[in-house]
């Protein structure tokens, strides 16, 4: 079974990805999935920042296995081309049997915002209004689907980017406004998505009590927050080993990983208290899986039901004859 772009965009809603990516985020704190290191290699395509990279991501997890491969192209944007595609595979645990090949993109646009999401419900506060947004793509756009469902308070959407134009697009869109960074930043709730090899995010501009949601920038040696950001928040990431391997915000800037996401929402490790605090989100095969997988029950289910369906027809037509 081959699922393209369109049919997992009519599978996968956030209303089933956000709850399944919080138990695999908890279940992977339990040490419950198996999942290396991701494998990464250089394009080779260009000398300068449009050099990709391809990207080799397996795991296993209940009653299923996965592998994601996935590329970042940035000078795809001048193409009118995705930056990041995707291809999932996924098969069945006990028998080794592929069930499914779909294209990731979106699964791997929409389990990044869940994630966030999942984050926000665990790190933020209730009464949550101000949003601040740093870039303007895709994944802001995802965001804010996102994170609104878990906090429907979020009214208050603050967007900057590098491109006033597609600021002030996004804001359109999504009933925001178009801000200066500082404003941006300045939100109970800052999210960074842009592709930035250098901070962009200041910790000066930050409130005492602000979550930030640091989503973009994966890489080892590239970051969106500055010493100052990291350097004063407690910091919460997906997998400890992975944003300590592949974090540049991390890893640049000194700063520890103190808790695990799946930790906290299993409740052995409590949440920050009125203190400001960074969630680092690198990406996992784990959270693909989970995509992969909702978007395959989806499917056979419907499947399923259109056998019963054209049956009963048949049975239907047999009898009236």
């Amino acid at each position: 079974m081959y699922v393209s772009e369109q049919e997992v965009r009519a599978a996968l809603t956030y209303q089933a990805l956000i709850p399944a990516i919080r138990r695999a985020l908890i279940d992977y704190s339990a040490g419950r999935v198996e999942q290396p290191a991701r494998t990464i290699l250089r394009a080779g395509n260009a000398d300068d920042y449009r050099n990709g990279w391809f990207a080799v991501m397996p795991v296993i997890a209940g009653d299923v296995m996965a592998v994601k491969t996935v590329t970042f192209f940035p000078g795809n944007d001048e193409l009118g081309l995705h930056t990041h595609m995707a291809v999932i595979e996924l098969l069945r645990r006990s028998t080794g049997e592929p069930l499914a090949v779909m294209d990731g993109r979106l699964i791997t646009e929409m389990r990044t915002a869940a994630v966030s999401a999942v984050a926000l419900y665990a790190l933020g506060s209730a009464q949550v209004r101000s949003l601040g947004i740093l870039g303007s793509g895709v994944q802001a756009r995802a965001h804010i689907k996102a994170l609104r469902m878990v906090r429907p308070s979020l009214k208050d959407i603050r967007i900057w980017s590098r491109t006033p134009a597609n600021a002030e697009k996004l804001a359109a869109e999504s009933g925001g406004l178009a801000v200066a960074i500082h404003e941006a930043a300045a939100a109970d709730v800052v999210l960074t998505v842009t592709s930035s090899p250098a901070p962009v995010l200041e910790g000066r501009w930050l409130s005492p009590e602000a979550l930030v949601l640091a989503v973009g920038a994966t890489g080892s040696t590239l970051r969106e927050l500055d010493d100052e950001a990291m350097q004063s928040s407690f910091v919460v990431a997906e997998s400890q080993s992975c944003a300590e391997r592949e974090s540049g915000d991390v890893r640049l800037s000194g700063a520890k990983v103190q808790a695990e996401i799946g930790n906290i929402l299993s409740g052995a490790v409590a949440a920050p208290a009125s203190r400001r605090t960074v969630f680092k989100s690198v990406g996992m095969a784990i959270e693909d899986l989970v995509g992969a997988r909702l978007v395959w029950t989806a499917r056979s289910a419907l499947k399923n039901s259109s056998l019963a369906k054209s049956g009963s027809s048949n049975v239907n037509e047999t009898e009236t004859s």
